[in-house]
């Protein structure tokens, strides 16, 4: 009987006791960590730090991520005069190249922030593969899974504006009535030619025109 109770117990109070836990941890931030695959320093693997902790070593031509909590983050390779401080923001992702700078006895790895469009681009590259396990010094925030984005569609280019013909007025008509007034219609321009014929035509009607005027408005002698 005390078992049966026990267990009526256990079964009301347990949704109680699930109900009543702590709300899931804020939304981290990504930062992806990754080097260009080139020939120059490739036997290089350069450290790389997180607010001076190790993360892991990178070796040539290789990605990895790490998952971080919101706010002040410093970012450093094993050259002390580069690195990167990135205020990092819930569910934001970003992206950090290294480069092999040359020095005097040995190459030193330098950190360069780049533009999510770019860092997306480039960590996609058939020439970048994920870091090796065995190089990972952070293991419980690097990873070295296969990065996959949603590629934004390429924006279609936009249609050549069509080419537009300045309006011109017609010359008015000679050939109204008088106290007419002619309407003024816009149309595209004709050949400069087909222009000077026109201004002829209506300069010889109006001499024309004024002559018979004359003519029948002057008294016989």
């Amino acid at each position: 009987m005390r078992i049966v109770k026990l267990a009526f117990f256990l079964a009301v109070s347990t949704p109680f006791v699930f109900a009543q836990q702590p709300a899931a941890s804020p939304q981290k931030a990504s930062v992806y960590v990754y080097r260009y695959k080139q020939f120059v320093g490739s036997a290089l693997s350069p450290s790389v730090y997180c607010d001076e902790v190790q993360l892991a070593r990178m070796e040539n031509g290789r990605y990895f991520s790490v998952t971080l909590d919101p706010g002040q983050h410093t970012f450093r390779s094993n050259d002390s005069q580069s690195g990167v401080q990135l205020d990092l923001q819930p569910g934001q992702e970003y992206f950090v190249r290294v480069e092999i700078a040359a020095g005097m006895m040995k190459g030193h790895g330098r950190l360069i922030l780049t533009a999510p469009e770019q860092g997306r681009y480039e960590l996609q590259s058939s020439k970048l593969k994920p870091l090796d396990a065995n190089k990972v010094s952070d293991t419980s925030r690097v990873s070295v899974a296969e990065a996959k984005f949603d590629k934004p569609a390429p924006a279609g280019a936009p249609a050549p504006a069509a080419a537009l013909k300045p309006a011109v007025a017609k010359q008015p008509s000679t050939d109204l009535a008088p106290g007419h007034v002619d309407q003024v219609v816009l149309s595209d321009p004709a050949p400069e030619s087909s222009d000077q014929a026109s201004l002829g035509d209506a300069a010889r009607k109006a001499r024309q025109k004024k002559a018979a005027a004359d003519t029948t408005t002057t008294p016989p002698q």
